[in-house]
């Protein structure tokens, strides 16, 4: 199938899939949904440009694989944090109402919107795997399969690490210092930064591939300065007070590396 046509297609189905979660946020009077529906719908573009404009060659499949097993392990962990959380909404979006009074449905409906956009834009480095004339396998293909597994790998560990503390922790102030939270005060935004490098470097192996370095420059960006580490860490601080001041001074704040002491 013609590119733009893939594209036109693509914009279409992820506006649609979030104009329907927007309606289901809307009647549930929660919309933290859109986090889970943000990863959900990159692997939904991701993987149907593949199939439209893809040759079914092996680097495409695994391009495919590799999207979509990172899309439904974000997502579901995603939806189980949401669901927890539940009736309670996400904080970030608990402000966006308070700055968007009087017009909350309508204001969310275009956040929503937005999202679906970005989805187009950070899934572009399948849509040049998916057109690539050259299907033949090369080392840039290889290097960006081990950086997503290794990420996915990571990021689920960081995950299930963070999880079982705390089921096993009732102090709220208490500060996981567990496994891979005891080099770095974020693991999981590192392995997710480590798997969209991997993308991109995946996509090198493509014609076009080389122009995507905006995905994981974009990704990083928000971990690091907007939507990931600043406010995680500014709730921390609120929650726990000088425990998680402590473990700012000691622990690396991204990459994991050996923590200056033991603090507990």
């Amino acid at each position: 199938m013609n590119g733009w046509a893939a594209f036109s297609i693509g914009l279409v189905s992820i506006m649609l899939i979030f104009f329907l979660a927007w309606g289901w946020a809307r009647r549930w009077d929660n919309y933290s949904i859109v986090d889970a529906v943000w990863a959900f719908g990159i692997g939904v573009i991701g993987s149907l440009w593949l199939y439209l404009c893809g040759a079914g060659m092996a680097k495409h499949w695994v391009a495919a694989g590799l999207v979509i097993l990172w899309s439904l392990r974000l997502c579901w962990h995603l939806e189980r944090r949401i669901r927890r959380m539940y009736p309670a909404e996400d904080a970030r979006y608990t402000k966006l109402r308070d700055v968007w009074k009087g017009r909350v449905a309508s204001a969310f409906f275009w956040f929503f919107q937005a999202q679906a956009l970005s989805v187009i834009v950070l899934a572009l480095p399948f849509l040049w795997i998916a057109r690539d004339p050259d299907g033949a396998w090369s080392v840039w293909e290889s290097l960006g399969l081990a950086l997503c597994l290794l990420g996915i790998l990571g990021e689920g560990l960081a995950d299930a690490q963070m999880s079982a503390f705390k089921a096993n922790n009732s102090d709220s102030k208490a500060v996981c210092q567990d496994g891979l939270w005891h080099y770095s005060r974020h693991p999981n935004y590192f392995f997710e930064s480590l798997i969209w490098l991997g993308f991109y470097t995946y996509a090198c192996g493509s014609e076009l591939g080389w122009t995507a370095i905006h995905a994981p420059v974009i990704i990083t960006y928000l971990l690091l300065k907007v939507t990931g580490i600043p406010p995680t860490e500014a709730a921390a601080v609120l929650r726990k007070g000088d425990a998680y001041r402590r473990y700012q001074d000691s622990t690396s704040a991204f990459i994991p590396w050996p923590p200056k002491k033991r603090l507990f």
